[in-house]
């Protein structure tokens, strides 16, 4: 099982600098083995877009990118930190459990 939130997924993508739709894509598939649809890409950019999460670019090409802003990165190191947490501490047990059986 995989971190599916295809918002997370964009912001991480973002976080090594800007992309336009494709390139978060590609890089979401390589990071993550999620295929986002256009519906889920626009969707969800549309709503960091809204939260202030990530804003666009200005471009003289067809694509747009899209950066991280301030609050988006604190934001995604504040999801990032609190899935750690999770997968520790679900390791801890998953090993401690072994040990029993």
């Amino acid at each position: 099982m995989r971190s599916t939130d295809p918002s997370v997924l964009i912001m991480a993508s973002l976080a090594e600098g800007p992309k336009h739709g494709y390139a978060i894509t590609r890089d979401v598939h390589e990071i993550a083995g999620v295929a986002l649809g256009p519906g889920t890409l626009y969707g969800a950019i549309a709503r960091l877009e809204e939260r202030g999460l990530i804003e666009p670019l200005q471009t003289d090409d067809r694509r747009r990118p899209y950066r991280l802003t301030g609050p988006g990165a604190a934001v995604l190191r504040e999801q990032l930190t609190a899935q750690e947490r999770v997968a520790k501490l679900g390791l801890r047990r998953l090993s401690a459990a072994e040990v029993r059986t």
